[in-house]
Formats: structure tokens, C-alpha cells, sequence
């Protein structure tokens, strides 16, 4: 089973991992590690290392992070970076994209990546007066 980190500036990590298990059940080898504005990339560097040290050494590991570009996508594409058949990293973390990713963690890091790009894009949706009138009919 594929194992999901979850990473964020504050508590968006958790918060959406909490949304999560509500809509589809609390799941196991999932782990958030939330940056804190009072730590340094080396605490955070820390957290990743305890979580990825916390499943199983056979585990491949699927990083859903906030934003491209932080401190929290930096530290994982380091991480990704030294074990690329094993770990991969997604931005633009989402409950969409979230949801998804667990009804496919059963399947290979080279399925799943493509999809969960294909489904998060398709989570972001404009409700506009067509989809009013469409809805209406």
C-alpha cells in the first residue's frame, strides 16, 4: 500500500488530512507534517525523517504538498531526489486530489501520479451562469 505524506505551511496539513477521514474513513500509513512559522528548515527536516522512517522500508511513498517552491516541497524533493523508484511529490495539495489518492494507493507511484494530476486539475471548477442554467433543467 502506497504510504502519503502530507505537507503544508501551518496546519492546512492536518486540517485536510481530519477532512479527509471524514468523508472517506481515517486511513492507515498516512502521516502530516505541518511547518510551523516559530521553526527552521532543519526541524522540518527532522519531521520528514521520523515520518519516512516510521513505515515500512519496502513502502513507496507519495508526497502531497501545498506549494511549490517552500520549505516544505524543498526538504521533500531533497528527500525524493536521493529515492526516486521509491517516493514521488505532488503540489498543489487539494481534498479532491487527497480523496483520490487513497482509492488508487493500491497501484504503482508510475499509475498513480499521472492521475492524481489529471484529477486535481479537474477539481478546480468555476460555477458560472451556464452551470447555474444546466443545473436548473
Amino acid at each position: 500500500m502506497l504510504a502519503i505524506v502530507l505537507a503544508s505551511h501551518g496546519g492546512f496539513a492536518e486540517g485536510i488530512k481530519e477532512s479527509a477521514d471524514m468523508i472517506f474513513g481515517k486511513q492507515e500509513k498516512v502521516a502530516a507534517v505541518s511547518f510551523s512559522p516559530d521553526e527552521g528548515p532543519d526541524e522540518l527536516q527532522r519531521k520528514f525523517e521520523t515520518v519516512v522512517d516510521g513505515f515500512d522500508a519496502d513502502d513507496e511513498i507519495l508526497f502531497l504538498v501545498d506549494l511549490w517552491g517552500g520549505s516544505p516541497f524543498n526538504i521533500t524533493s531533497r528527500l525524493v531526489t536521493k529515492q526516486p523508484e521509491r517516493m514521488a511529490l505532488i503540489t498543489g495539495l487539494n481534498l479532491a486530489m487527497l480523496i483520490e489518492a487513497y482509492t488508487v494507493r493500491n497501484q504503482p507511484l508510475e499509475t498513480v501520479i499521472p492521475h492524481l494530476e489529471e484529477i486535481a486539475k479537474a477539481g478546480v471548477k468555476h460555477l458560472d451562469q451556464h452551470s447555474l442554467e444546466q443545473g436548473a433543467e
